[in-house]
């Protein structure tokens, strides 16, 4: 995967999230609402530690390490106090039995083989461990509209305009991305040895009124555009 685009635009990325604050505050109250007494938890692909470090501060939940393959978001992630690996999560060593949660938020669509890091996480997670794994659903309205970009290369075109998000992701960071349907992750979860799976989600508006107001985390995935599935060990 493209991972040297995340180096280039680092800084963006914080920046797109902070000036979309209703949509990251969205994801983060999903986020905080599955890692309710999670105890140690690791966060596979946790980026520049943005949503870990509000988690934290705004929530009291402390996500202390990670795994992260691009050099320059485990960089600002260390500065946030994130013990990070720098690999990527199919070709990282999670140990054995070594934690009580794993976190995969918003990476799996930058995962080339899910399945592979799913088993690696099972391995990883003590008895009754959990996995939450959060992303935009291929199915949802911003997975369509991504793809619809992607496949027009721009979202400066006839066909996007008055529907997209009032500050689109960059198109650059879009192109990287291959979006699974939920169906598509449950298997993978299942195949990996999971169970007992649970259901949120949040980022109900369309895509083009999601900034106006941030929401409150709704269980199901029938509607959201970021659907967290939880399964446990």
């Amino acid at each position: 995967m493209g991972y040297k685009s995340f180096d280039s635009y680092a800084n963006e990325y914080d920046s797109w999230f902070i000036k979309n604050n209703n949509v990251l505050e969205s994801e983060v109250k999903l986020v905080a609402s599955c890692l309710k007494d999670s105890g140690e938890v690791l966060s596979i692909g946790c980026g520049s530690g943005l949503f870990e470090k509000i988690l934290a501060d705004k929530y009291g939940i402390f996500v202390n390490k990670g795994i992260e393959p691009s050099i320059s978001m485990a960089e600002i992630a260390r500065k946030r106090g994130i013990d990070v690996i720098i690999a990527t999560g199919e070709e990282a060593d999670y140990g054995i039995e070594n934690y009580d949660t794993i976190l995969f938020n918003g990476c799996p669509c930058y995962m080339q083989n899910l399945g592979v890091a799913l088993s690696k996480a099972y391995t990883a997670l003590r008895h009754g461990g959990k996995v939450v794994v959060i992303d935009v659903p291929k199915e949802s309205a911003y997975g369509l509209i991504y793809n619809l970009a992607l496949s027009l290369g721009t979202w400066d075109h006839p066909l996007l305009e008055g529907c997209t998000p009032l500050m689109p992701y960059p198109i650059e960071l879009v192109k990287q991305a291959n979006w699974r349907t939920t169906a598509e992750k449950i298997e993978l979860i299942k195949q990996a040895g999971f169970n007992n799976l649970s259901f949120a989600q949040t980022l109900i508006a369309s895509p083009c009124y999601s900034h106006e107001k941030a929401e409150e985390p709704c269980k199901g995935f029938d509607k959201g555009s970021y659907v967290a599935i939880t399964a446990y060990k």
